[in-house]
């Protein structure tokens, strides 16, 4: 499925689902808002979800749900605290290009786990660290 405002495609991959690019990307560029229901429960796991603020997590949505982890990613998730006219804001993720993607390219970040949460990786990059885990654990 193609996400044409963003700028990528959902489609199989080595793992599953990947989030693959429709075209170049430069780094630093901010390629969409990761869009989702806010769970507000520190204690709230899943396959897919993401750390928000300081005791909530972010369960995504397409497309961005289906980003595989990298050893060697080629973005990452920012949060950024907004706040909006009306007075609603809070904490938003946001997917940042860390180097230049090619269009075709998969795009991965790194899921950069506690060690508690550590599992095997088979991501296949040159130094994969061979567990998703945090690169300092």
């Amino acid at each position: 499925m193609e996400y044409h405002q963003q700028g990528v495609r959902v489609g199989p991959s080595s793992h599953g689902r990947g989030v693959f690019s429709l075209r170049s990307f430069a780094v630093h560029e901010i390629v969409g808002q990761v869009q989702g229901t806010v769970i507000d429960d520190a204690e709230y796991e899943s396959d897919y979800c993401m750390e928000i603020g300081d005791h909530s997590a972010l369960e995504p949505a397409p497309p961005f749900r289906y980003l595989n982890h990298s050893c060697r990613p080629n973005c990452a998730l920012i949060e950024m605290q907004v706040e909006y006219e009306d007075g609603t804001g809070g904490p938003e993720l946001w997917l940042k290009v860390e180097r230049d993607i090619a269009p075709g390219e998969q795009m991965t970040i790194d899921y950069a786990w506690p060690v508690a949460h550590a599992t095997p990786c088979s991501c296949g990059c040159h130094n994969c660290r061979k567990w998703i885990v945090a690169a300092d654990a």
